[in-house]
């Protein structure tokens, strides 16, 4: 988003930690300690020192976050002081930054929007990470409640979060849909997967492939199952390529499972490749998690032209996206997961049609250009209007 925006013409100020997810480690190259700043595509990038825990339990992660709120308060007085923004974004996770931008917003006097990627106290439920009853409970959904009161403009990522976020704010508040956009181009201009298939000993093998981050939302378990139960299938594999918390316990759950490949992430110069590898792609979500987030890399997925099946209920918006590109099953049902494995492995007619939607469906809904012009469309017009400012408003990265 700042990219497209600064080769638009604005002037784009952005104030985030040092990258660390999915990998939960900050990235080499980055301090934990101090503060880095550059301009990267014509954008003014302040990275700012976070503690990132090793072990990511409920409590630290708060500790987590509220580092960065703290580390983020400097760099986004001084952006507010001397870039006098028009505009300040907050980007939920994380929630707890989002106070700290309406504030910026409110002391420039600059219009404020909040962008919701992932409804991270409900996540925390679902997770286990915090438990659904009791006074944290309480406390956090006060919060969240609290956090995102009073900007001007709220957007979130697809039908069903929208509906959610709107449910938590005032009538007269807008809710916008910004979704989450394929990256076409950088898809569908490197889609030979040779390489990949010769240095992984997969000519002749169909593959189900996962790529992305391993943690507890992902509900990976269910993969490992399908896996196990068509061990006996000597043509499929399973290929997952990720990071994250949970990359240690899966290691050990596919030790004796010949038709699990483990990788690390790989280069995104490289994603066309990897995800043409896949003969269908694999998108694994805990119950209670398919309306809490909409899954980024479900974009990329449909954009490769392939099947994706997905752990989701008939009612919710992820089954909703998949709907005549790929499969939906009830989470937890292994048997159901693993069936639906070897129904679109065994039918190349299916693959075939479910792709070739997928792709289309990509265009479609997760077009870059097409986003992101809405965007700067939205912004230009929250300048111009003179819009009531609320009592209790405040943000995060600034955008002037």
């Amino acid at each position: 988003m700042a990219t497209f925006l600064a080769q638009a013409g604005t002037q784009v100020s952005v104030v985030s930690a040092a990258p660390y997810y999915p990998h939960w480690r900050v990235a080499q190259g980055y301090s934990r300690f101090l503060y880095r700043h550059a301009v990267e595509e014509g954008v003014s990038v302040t990275r700012c020192p976070i503690y990132v825990p090793e072990n990511p339990t409920g409590f630290r992660r708060i500790i987590h976050h509220l580092s960065f709120v703290f580390s983020a308060l400097i760099p986004v007085m001084l952006n507010i002081l001397f870039q006098r923004p028009d505009v300040v974004i907050a980007i939920a996770p994380s929630l707890m930054s989002a106070p700290l931008a309406r504030m910026a917003g409110r002391l420039s006097g600059a219009r404020t929007w909040v962008h919701v990627q992932d409804f991270e106290v409900e996540a925390a439920f679902a997770t286990g990470l915090v438990a659904q009853e009791g006074r944290a409970a309480r406390l956090a959904l006060a919060f969240q409640c609290w956090a995102f009161r009073g900007f001007d403009r709220y957007s979130s990522i697809s039908p069903q979060m929208c509906a959610k976020l709107a449910r938590l704010l005032p009538s007269s508040a807008q809710v916008l849909e910004v979704r989450n956009w394929a990256d076409m181009s950088l898809v569908e201009s490197n889609s030979d997967d040779r390489a990949y298939r010769a240095e992984w000993a997969l000519d002749g093998k169909q593959v189900a492939l996962y790529s992305g981050n391993v943690s507890r939302k992902q509900g990976i378990g269910i993969v490992v199952d399908a896996a196990r139960k068509l061990k006996r299938r000597d043509d499929i594999r399973f290929v997952i390529c990720g990071d994250g918390p949970e990359m240690i316990h899966l290691a050990e759950a596919t030790r004796d499972l010949p038709n699990v490949l483990l990788k690390g992430l790989q280069p995104r110069e490289q994603l066309g490749s990897l995800l043409s590898l896949a003969s269908v792609h694999l998108l694994p979500q805990i119950e209670g998690a398919a309306d809490l987030v909409l899954p980024s890399k479900l974009t990329n997925m449909l954009a490769s032209g392939r099947p994706v099946i997905a752990t989701a209920r008939a009612e919710t918006g992820l089954a909703w996206e998949i709907e005549g590109c790929g499969l939906a099953i009830p989470p937890g049902d292994a048997d159901a997961f693993s069936a639906a494995v070897e129904a679109v492995m065994d039918s190349p007619a299916m693959r075939s049609g479910l792709g070739e939607v997928a792709r289309q469906r990509a265009r479609e809904r997760w077009s870059k250009a097409a986003i992101m012009s809405a965007v700067q469309a939205e912004l230009s017009a929250l300048c111009m209007r003179d819009l009531p400012k609320t009592a209790d408003t405040i943000t995060d990265a600034a955008v002037s």
